[in-house]
């Protein structure tokens, strides 16, 4: 299901958030997991609904068993090209910052203004405000950006 070096990164992320080091990820994890990224305020129902998407005790195999269920779902990255593609009748493989937040907000499933800025955070538009698609599917489907490789 993964490649030895995306378990390794797995296994990474899964020793960070299990905070008492007691090989399982707990509820007590999770909030100090949320503390550290600097988020204080994260509630019990919050967390105890994400407790609720495992199967049971939270070990490395169900941590690992969990992001397979996740990723499953994920479309391939050429179906994910390929709609960006719509946009960008030049191919040029990127997107004005401003044409993709006018189709994000008014379109389908709308976004709202935070969820905008909040991918804009994670993948910032480079000086000419312009989204690198290609880039964002690489790591919507592979994790990671292909310059970090």
């Amino acid at each position: 299901m993964f490649e030895q070096s995306q378990i390794q990164e797995f296994k990474e992320a899964f020793t960070i958030m299990d905070q008492n080091r007691d090989g399982f990820i707990d509820k007590g994890d999770l909030r100090d997991t949320y503390a550290a990224l600097g988020r204080l305020n994260v509630g019990n129902d919050e967390l105890d609904e994400m407790m609720k998407e495992a199967p049971g005790p939270i070990n490395f195999t169900i941590f690992l068993a969990m992001f397979g269920e996740k990723l499953k779902g994920t479309d391939p990255e050429e179906t994910i090209l390929n709609a960006f593609k719509i946009f960008d009748p030049e191919g040029k493989g990127v997107l004005r910052g401003d044409d993709i937040k006018y189709h994000l907000m008014s379109q389908a499933d709308k976004f709202t203004e935070d969820e905008v800025n909040q991918m804009f955070t994670n993948f910032p538009l480079d000086v000419a405000g312009n989204l690198d698609y290609k880039n964002l599917c690489y790591v919507i489907t592979h994790g990671e950006d292909k310059e970090q490789e």
